[in-house]
């Protein structure tokens, strides 16, 4: 038998589950401190991808400079001041990355808890109709 209280709890988990699930469940197949450095890794390389780019760039845009100037001094202090350069923006964008990634994880976390207390109270809806059928001695049902 429907009920229109059941149906709406339905519907608003499959909304629920439209709205909100891309961002919740891949998030809560991991313990948090493993999301966050799975996520710290991929944001590392990412970095260490662009960052090689931008100096190739930056290295392609100046090379008649260098080329014309081939001092094994200058071109060791472009390279320290580069590498500093480096460990600095990655320490930045690391930890923006860890901000990040710990905020979604408690939100869907949170999302999660939702998610699970909608489902109860759905479960507790389908096991006030679903009562045990009782028999007599006769065989009879009641």
């Amino acid at each position: 038998m429907l009920s229109e209280e059941k149906i709406k709890i339905m519907t608003s988990l499959a909304m629920f589950e439209k709205h909100e699930g891309k961002r919740i469940f891949p998030v809560n197949r991991y313990f948090k401190s493993d999301y966050i450095w799975n996520k710290l890794f991929q944001s590392f390389f990412s970095y260490t991808f662009s960052f090689i780019l931008c100096v190739l760039l930056w290295g392609l845009y100046y090379m008649e400079r260098w080329l014309n100037t081939m001092d094994v001094k200058i071109l060791t202090a472009a390279g320290i001041k580069i590498g500093i350069f480096y460990i600095i923006g990655l320490a930045i964008y690391l930890s923006i990355s860890f901000s990040v990634y710990r905020k979604r994880y408690e939100y869907a976390a949170r999302g999660e808890k939702v998610y699970l207390s909608r489902l109860k109270r759905l479960d507790k809806r389908y096991e006030g109709n679903a009562r045990p059928v009782k028999r007599t001695k006769g065989g009879r049902t009641s």
